[in-house]
């Protein structure tokens, strides 16, 4: 249940359970369960621990929660064969398609890379990795409608805006803005900014889908908010001033 980090500590990292009590049935029939929820867990820094639900065929489900350590050894209780037997296989499966699919997808063989990222998604369809990836390899081959599906699916899923997926997640919105598809790069941007407000580079590739999209008021307003919290942010006041002097602005 523990991996030993570069210091030679022991840092937590597997599957551990509650027992919720529950009432189900109604009226007299009525009556509350003991029912076991299942967690994968991994530890931050300053002793906190990440938790995500594990769904029925032991892949992440959901969105993760942040908890002290201490809440976690005090209410969960640790499940080492779950994770050895079911739960740490299958991550390792599905990060092995996920990497086999951007080899391919880098090449340019795109139906291979499908082929790859969609093993990754049956075994877990919220992996973040490989919803971009399959959304990348849409785009690349003008399939617009499949493009939009992977959209749908993308901004509901929280991980996928955090940091560590910040590349594709940059990549991904800009693929979607050069495919013409302007509703969606609008929408994906702004989902980004419930996450992250103050980020001007969000701001500014919001204003980049507004201008596409002919919706030049909301363009200049985000990049006048970007301007805000980066006054020399030059990319956006450049696209500001080349506004103006089109009358634009």
């Amino acid at each position: 249940m523990t991996e030993n980090n570069a210091n030679g500590d022991q840092d937590l990292c597997g599957v551990f359970s509650i027992h919720k009590s529950m009432k189900i049935g109604t009226g007299t029939t009525q009556k509350r369960v003991q029912q076991r929820f299942n967690y994968l867990v991994r530890e931050l820094e300053n002793d906190q621990v990440e938790i995500q639900p594990l769904g029925d065929t032991y892949s992440p489900v959901g969105n993760k929660e942040v908890i002290t350590r201490e809440q976690l050894l005090a209410d969960y209780m640790p499940e080492p064969g779950l994770w050895q037997e079911h739960v740490l296989p299958r991550l390792r499966t599905v990060q092995k398609h996920v990497a086999r699919g951007d080899k391919y997808r880098k090449r340019g063989e795109t139906f291979t890379a499908e082929y790859e990222y969609n093993k990754a998604l049956g075994l877990d369809e919220r992996n973040v990795r490989a919803n971009f990836g399959i959304g990348l390899v849409y785009l690349q081959r003008g399939d617009e409608e499949k493009a939009h599906e992977v959209f749908q699916r993308v901004v509901d899923i929280e991980a996928a805006f955090e940091d560590e997926h910040k590349h594709l997640f940059n990549e991904f919105g800009i693929n979607l803005r050069k495919s013409g598809l302007y509703d969606d790069a609008v929408h994906y941007y702004r989902r980004a900014l419930e996450f992250a407000a103050d980020d001007e580079n969000l701001h500014y590739n919001l204003a980049r889908a507004y201008y596409e999209k002919g919706d030049h008021p909301h363009a200049v307003r985000h990049l006048n908010a970007s301007l805000a919290m980066n006054p020399d942010h030059t990319e956006a006041r450049a696209f500001l001033r080349n506004l103006e002097k089109r009358g634009l602005a």
